[in-house]
């Protein structure tokens, strides 16, 4: 073997060496598999799986603008814009109780670029009927115009509650944390309240029954709502009593509302509505309440509520309120709202 030859198949060697190991570089490893969102329908629409779990999760919220107009209710200013915008967590898993459901709501409310003020809306879990946690009262329900004043002025709470229901029906009963409830003067927001709750369907016909009784205050109140679908809308009573002022009710020592929602098309409500207030001390701060409703005036209150449906998820809501107390002078508000619900 000559020189040339030796030097032409070390050459040939080496190339065949070299190309094993750049084929092997570029050799890929196997990618890791990708678990891809997955729907969850046992609990509604809108719910998904978190990823690596069997917990469902469900976000939603809306958007709010809307301009308010009344005598000053913007500082200096007969009018007011403000914006909203809220997001809605919603968790739910299988236990042997039945569903474990947790929910986060948080909201800002923008009156302009600088003033925003940012809060958690509500917080709380629930499980087999029992719910604790940060979450609005059965208070916080009325007729569905905006010229009924029958609930408190503060209805959200640190609560624990266990409710039972059905289909058509629902009783419960919840422990509030009333700190910051109405109190009187020289007393100190440190208060709890014991509320119940009952309600349900039958037909066309709804009905809730609702009371609490503030220990702080040694008062109560109780509250009674229905609907019936009447003609080509619903028709909406309800009446409130007050053994004083209290953290659960103290507008007036009683009151009676009445509403008629009129179904004009299928886009289209108009409400109108009207209260009447017997010993009225008005919508308060919460501190400063007299000790009982004794040589009060009364008070009576009409308004009307427009709401269209611009289209799915998106409606525009009018209001205008006339309220005339006999202790005070007559007060004209209203505002025109937009939402985009998501």
């Amino acid at each position: 073997m000559n020189i040339k030859s030796l030097l032409l198949g070390s050459a040939a060697a080496m190339a065949v060496v070299s190309g094993a190991q750049a084929a092997d570089a570029i050799v890929a490893a196997e990618p890791e598999p990708v678990e891809y969102v997955r729907v969850c329908d046992a609990y509604g629409t809108g719910y998904f799986y978190i990823p690596g779990t069997e917990t469902c999760l469900k976000i939603n919220g809306y958007i709010r603008f809307q301009v308010n107009a009344g005598e000053n209710v913007g500082g200096d200013s007969d009018w007011d814009a403000v914006t909203r915008g809220q997001l809605q967590f919603t968790a739910k898993s299988d236990t042997e109780y039945g569903p474990l459901t947790g929910v986060i709501v948080l909201q800002t409310n923008a009156d302009n670029a600088s003033t925003q003020v940012a809060k958690l809306d509500s917080a709380y879990l629930d499980v087999a009927g029992f719910r604790a946690g940060l979450f609005y009262s059965w208070w916080d329900d009325g007729l569905s115009g905006e010229t009924d004043d029958i609930g408190s002025v503060v209805t959200l709470h640190n609560s624990i509650r266990y409710q039972y229901e059905t289909g058509s029906f629902y009783a419960g009963l919840s422990v509030d944390e009333l700190e910051d409830g109405v109190f009187k003067t020289g007393e100190e927001p440190n208060n709890v309240g014991v509320a119940f709750g009952i309600g349900g369907k039958a037909g066309a016909f709804s009905y809730q029954v609702t009371g609490g009784w503030d220990f702080d205050n040694e008062d109560g109140a109780i509250r009674a709502m229905g609907t019936a679908e009447l003609g080509p809308g619903t028709l909406g009573l309800a009446a409130v009593y007050s053994s004083g002022p209290n953290s659960y009710y103290s507008q007036s020592e009683w009151a009676v509302a009445a509403e008629y929602a009129i179904k004009a098309t299928d886009k289209l409500k108009i409400t109108p509505g009207v209260q009447y207030y017997g010993n009225y001390w008005g919508t308060p701060a919460k501190l400063g309440a007299p000790d009982d409703f004794d040589g009060l005036g009364d008070a009576w209150k009409v308004g009307l509520t427009v709401d269209y449906q611009i289209v799915d998820n998106f409606y525009a809501k009018a209001s205008v309120q006339y309220l005339d107390p006999e202790d005070g002078d007559d007060v004209t508000t209203g505002y025109f709202r937009l939402q985009r619900s998501f």
